[in-house]
């Protein structure tokens, strides 16, 4: 009996509600974010501090991911504990994956990219040094969980459904864009774009390991584990 796709459980709303703000996620929060809390910030006659800005804009995230997916966030659950054994088998394996393949990444990227340095982890890097509580909440707990859903859960598992390999390419090139586009943008240099390929590893691995276990818990758990270690174990 073939396995069902692992986007089975995401109904109609889900997929629309989640779809329009997937978009809004994408290609209007970062742009509108930093001039919403300058607004809210003269109405109320106060500061907000950066790390502040950051905390709300993801605890915003997160509360509108539960509201629409709650459902199916639930109904992930239940599979994960009903297949846990599967889940922590493809969780293990996917770190040992994640971290061969980006180890492989890196040294072709090296080669054609010199000084280009992981933007993500440059960014990451100052935002811990001045508030690690709120940073490592965010990429720990918070953005794992928004972008599984999103990207995973959502568009990799709808398209899954059609055709693997859209599931797996979309999704994967969706997640690359995300992390860079701001950059290329700020910056009106479109070399940026080529960083995607930096991003390509992680997100086919997330998806692999959304498709091998079933539940969107996997990948957000697998995720957030490959964050913390990026906080907190120094490179070599």
């Amino acid at each position: 009996m073939a396995r069902k796709s692992a986007s089975a459980s995401m109904n109609h709303t889900e997929r629309l509600a989640g779809t329009i703000f997937f978009v809004v996620y994408l290609l209007a929060m970062p742009l509108l974010a930093q001039r919403l809390f300058s607004l809210f910030a003269l109405l109320l006659d106060t500061q907000i501090s950066v790390e502040r800005q950051n905390a709300l804009y993801y605890y915003l995230l997160f509360a509108v991911t539960l509201i629409i997916f709650h459902r199916f966030i639930a109904q992930a659950g239940s599979r994960l504990l009903d297949n846990l054994n599967r889940a922590c088998i493809t969780f293990f394996s996917g770190l040992l994956i994640f971290y061969g393949a980006n180890e492989l990444l890196y040294r072709v990227f090296r080669v054609f990219f010199h000084s280009r340095a992981n933007l993500s982890d440059v960014t990451i890097a100052a935002q811990i040094q001045s508030a690690p509580r709120t940073t490592a909440l965010i990429v720990i707990f918070l953005a794992p969980f928004v972008e599984e859903v999103l990207f995973r859960g959502l568009v990799f598992g709808c398209l899954r459904e059609k055709s693997a390999v859209a599931g797996y390419a979309v999704s994967a090139l969706l997640f690359a864009f995300l992390h860079v586009w701001t950059f290329a943008l700020s910056s009106w240099d479109a070399s940026y774009l080529a960083l995607m390929a930096q991003y390509l590893a992680p997100g086919l691995v997330f998806a692999w390991a959304y498709d091998r276990s079933g539940t969107i818990w996997t990948p957000i758990l697998l995720h957030a584990a490959v964050n913390a270690l990026a906080l907190y174990v120094p490179a070599a």
